[in-house]
């Protein structure tokens, strides 16, 4: 046999073995801030083990593993890989849904093509490119914020730092106080200004501060701060508020109002908001439902006039029954009109039925059916999570489902309705000039009295009309002088309101306090703790329920 001896490898000849847990090189200290170790190895199984090039370059799935064990626990590494899978998850998702958005409303449009509206902005200035960077760095330098404040405590606390708490003992007292880390983490929402100023960004801060005073609210009931108050206070008495001064923007401020609350409302108010008849000439104006709307507050400002019928006393023949010049617009409702209607309210909103208790009578017979459609369906989507109980017990789930849909059904309803029904009320019960604009706010606190219907269940329609109403007062506010916000105002109510939260999280009780489950796994997600919820099996209100 001879003695084979191996030639040494040129000095500048590349190697490509695996690189080894000891020594890896860049592109596998870059990739821990991408993927795990578990995640690596679906990679290489299915992409990079068929390539020669990446197999040769890039590490065996248990070199990868070694290598992340040998670096232990790499908090930021993690915290990185979850900001990164979250930046091109909710990016994806965001181009996804404008995608969806171009087709239907190419289907709208009858198959015209729908060019995209942004596609004049460049991409790194997209709003969905802001907006996914802005979730994705709230996460991480939450992430990151709480830990630092969280070992700055543990170390103020140890004895060798006992010196440092003597001379400082304010700022001492400060960082070693338990909301410290809560706190210290809430400054990461001041990346929400990464985003641009829009309604979504108002939207976040006042959802938001309404979840984190619910969170101090139930702190209260679970420290038994409450026990004194009768049983029927609760969130539904919000609702008289909120629907008083909606029902009053929506009138006089329509630019101030929720479009999203505007268009759920209008496509239920088919008995007083008149459409064009299928036989009425093309080449005439019918009023829209805006011009039906604005005559609405016109009238309050001219002190709601009568309505005299033309039909009895032709234009020609008695001034009397001209409309106003402001109001001509409406003079196909009124012309045909009953003449029965004193009001000119009445015969603008339901000409063709002179009884204003039949009409709103005639509003609910059509509008429960349609809302009781619409939120069976919602709750049967809701109760998909619960096919276990389904498959237990066949008649609990549709049961429940069918009760809650028909309760708030009732409620809204009835909260509409009567909404409706109270402007004409108030024709025959107060004088022209007496609350001529202030009638529709009482209009809409009657409506919103229905929530007593609902009071148990409809918690969410409170607190979702409420966080409107804000909205919407703000923008009032700003409009007609009676306030003026602050650059980032938005922003600035954000970061209080996630304090707040975070604290109410953090304290005595806090997972109990916090009423949701979601709430609880952000929460725990956003200190790195992993999105699992930790009263999971465990009823999250049996402490408020004891006291």
């Amino acid at each position: 046999m001879t003695n084979e001896t191996t030639a040494p490898s040129p000095p500048n000849s590349k190697k490509t073995d695996s690189p080894t847990p000891g020594r890896p090189n860049h592109a596998v200290q870059r990739l821990r801030f991408i993927c795990s170790a578990q995640e690596y190895g679906w990679i290489y199984k299915y992409a990079l083990s068929r390539s020669k090039a990446s197999r040769h370059r890039m590490p065996l799935p248990d070199s990868y593993e070694a290598f992340l064990q040998s670096k232990g626990d790499d908090f930021n590494a993690a915290a990185v890989r979850i900001a990164v899978r979250v930046f091109g998850i909710s990016l994806t998702g965001l181009e996804a849904w404008e995608l969806i958005k171009r087709y239907l409303a190419a289907r709208k449009a009858g198959g015209k093509a729908i060019t995209r509206t942004s596609s004049k902005v460049p991409f790194l200035k997209s709003p969905n490119l802001k907006l996914s960077l802005s979730v994705s760095m709230i996460l991480l330098f939450h992430r990151l914020l709480y830990r630092f404040f969280s070992r700055l405590r543990a170390n103020l606390l140890t004895q060798e730092a006992k010196p440092f708490r003597r001379r400082n003992p304010r700022i001492s007292k400060a960082l070693v106080s338990r909301f410290a880390p809560a706190i210290g983490a809430s400054f990461s929402g001041f990346l929400l200004g990464i985003y641009p100023k829009d309604q979504l960004r108002i939207t976040a801060a006042i959802f938001t501060l309404s979840r984190s005073i619910e969170f101090l609210w139930n702190k209260l009931e679970l420290k038994g701060y409450t026990k004194g108050l009768p049983s029927w206070f609760g969130a539904w008495m919000l609702m008289p508020l909120s629907c008083g001064q909606l029902l009053h923007a929506f009138i006089f401020d329509r630019d101030c109002f929720p479009d999203a609350y505007a268009d759920f409302t209008m496509s239920r108010a088919h008995n007083y908001i008149q459409k064009r008849p299928q036989n009425y000439p093309r080449d005439k104006p019918w009023p829209t439902t805006a011009q039906t709307i604005n005559s609405l507050s016109t009238m309050a400002s001219l002190g709601w006039p009568p309505f005299i019928s033309p039909i009895l006393f032709p234009p020609s023949a008695s001034s009397a029954a001209k409309l106003p010049a402001s109001l001509s617009f409406i003079e196909p409702l009124t012309s045909s009109a009953h003449p029965l209607h004193t009001s000119l309210s009445c015969a603008a909103l339901h000409p063709s039925i002179p009884s204003c208790a039949t009409q709103n009578f005639t509003y609910h017979l059509h509008a429960f059916p349609q809302l009781f459609r619409f939120f069976a369906g919602v709750y049967a989507l809701f109760s998909i999570p619960k096919y276990r109980t389904l498959l237990s017990s066949p008649l609990k789930l549709p049961s429940r489902v069918l009760y809650a849909a028909a309760r708030t059904s009732a409620f809204l309803s009835l909260a509409m309705g009567t909404s409706w029904g109270s402007i004409c009320l108030f024709q025959a019960l107060f004088p022209g000039r007496f609350l001529q604009r202030e009638r529709f706010f009482l209009s809409g606190f009657l409506g919103g009295l229905a929530a007593l219907v609902d009071r148990k269940g409809g918690k969410s329609i409170f607190l979702y009309s409420t966080r409107a109403s804000v909205d919407s007062t703000w923008k009032v506010g700003v409009k007609r002088g009676w306030w003026r916000g602050f650059k980032n105002g938005d922003v600035w109510v954000f970061v209080a309101a996630a304090m707040l939260a975070n604290c109410m999280y953090e304290s005595e009780d806090g997972e109990e306090t916090t009423d949701s489950g979601l709430a609880r796994r952000l929460f725990e997600g956003l200190r790195g703790r992993g999105w699992k919820d930790p009263l999971r099996g465990v009823d999250p209100s049996h402490k408020v329920k004891e006291q």
